[in-house]
């Protein structure tokens, strides 16, 4: 799971990467201070893994992670080339998801590219530019589809209707996100494309210190808008979060509790991209490792045993499942085994979140 931080200059994303991955990268007061895409990997908080590892003994314990790439700051007028212009379009193109920071602070010694506080028009302006660029996209492919459906190319053709239905979406400012086709090859021509405005969008409102459960005006507007839109929105204090990262367990357990909050920012915002991602996780668990997968939510045992190795869902047999409050209730696979209660699922059977699982598979 990758996602890619974007927002204007100067509204906290590099301060957020850092709070989130303890990178300690470069996050000064001025725009572009983020150049190249700086990348880092986070571990997903999971409580389930501890209970699980209080029960089962194991070598170790490993954690679903989460790949975060802090982008160069974008500007009014960038698919055109102002600020870095297209150069961020590539770094956007290949995550899976969006964490679009918005500013929701009013701090006289911390400038704004725009010249004022005002989210509302900050996610327009990256809406905006984020749209500009698929329109080029989608004018230029069609272009060349055009030429080869004249021939009678069926797949051509085909690749036209996705763009032409793209192109009226941009042309009406909206988002490609949210078109499908009945047609599965022509979902697979739109997700190929891989188009900026078609992947699904967390925002990240940056408060200040008074305001971390996110309850102030300027976050009651991302809000709204998020929710017209059917997204979420994480409350996040990037700047409290810089210095509770810095700190030993005990101390960030006192500090957060002194803030009101009951967990770093981290743990609700890698929740909040799994569920704006539509993931979730199952887990393996034995002697060697412990261990949380990352799947769709509606993957099916075989799918799920894909993820780790292809071997297992070519040759998938059966899935036998347990839960985590089995796990608690019977204290050892053995009893939960011996209780009856250690299910045996098939090919059809749809993943729940939290499902501790053994594969059996033959190839």
């Amino acid at each position: 799971m990758e996602a890619g931080i974007v927002g204007l200059p100067n509204v906290g994303k590099s301060t957020l990467f850092n709070a989130l991955t303890a990178a300690g990268i470069a996050s000064e007061n001025y725009p572009f201070c983020t150049i190249e895409p700086n990348v880092g990997i986070v571990n997903v908080p999971d409580p389930r893994l501890d209970i699980i590892h209080g029960f089962i003994s194991t070598d170790k314990v490993i954690p679903a992670i989460l790949r975060l790439v802090d982008i160069a700051g974008i500007v009014r007028g960038a698919s055109e080339g102002e600020g870095l212009g297209n150069k961020f379009l590539s770094h956007i193109r290949n995550v899976d998801a969006i964490l679009h920071v918005v500013r929701c602070f009013e701090d006289s010694d911390v400038i704004h590219v725009e010249g004022k506080v005002d989210p509302i028009s900050d996610i327009e302006t990256i809406d905006m530019e984020l749209m500009l660029a698929d329109l080029q996209t989608v004018e230029s492919a069609k272009e060349k589809a055009t030429k080869t459906a004249r021939s009678g190319n069926a797949e051509a053709k085909s690749r036209l209707v996705v763009l032409e239905a793209c192109s009226a979406r941009l042309e009406n400012d909206q988002p490609i996100r949210g078109l499908e086709f009945d047609d599965p090859e022509q979902q697979k021509i739109l997700k190929g494309y891989q188009f900026l405005t078609a992947k699904p969008v967390l925002y990240l409102a940056n408060v200040d210190e008074d305001d971390v459960n996110g309850e102030g005006a300027l976050v009651q507007q991302v809000r709204e808008r998020a929710a017209k839109e059917g997204g979420d929105v994480v409350p996040v204090c990037g700047r409290l979060e810089s210095e509770i990262a810095e700190l030993d367990e005990a101390d960030r357990k006192e500090m957060l509790e002194s803030v009101g909050l009951q967990e770093p920012a981290l743990a609700v915002v890698a929740r909040a991209a799994y569920h704006t991602l539509g993931l979730q996780s199952y887990f393996t668990a034995g002697v060697k490792e412990i261990r949380a997968w990352t799947i769709p939510i509606g993957a099916t045992g075989p799918q799920a045993a894909g993820v780790i190795h292809s071997d297992f869902e070519r040759g998938f047999i059966r899935a036998e499942i347990f839960s985590v409050a089995d796990l608690e209730e019977y204290e050892s696979e053995k009893a939960i085994r011996e209780a009856g209660k250690l299910r045996v699922e098939g090919k059809e059977y749809v993943m729940q979140d939290g499902d501790i699982c053994h594969f059996l598979f033959n190839v």
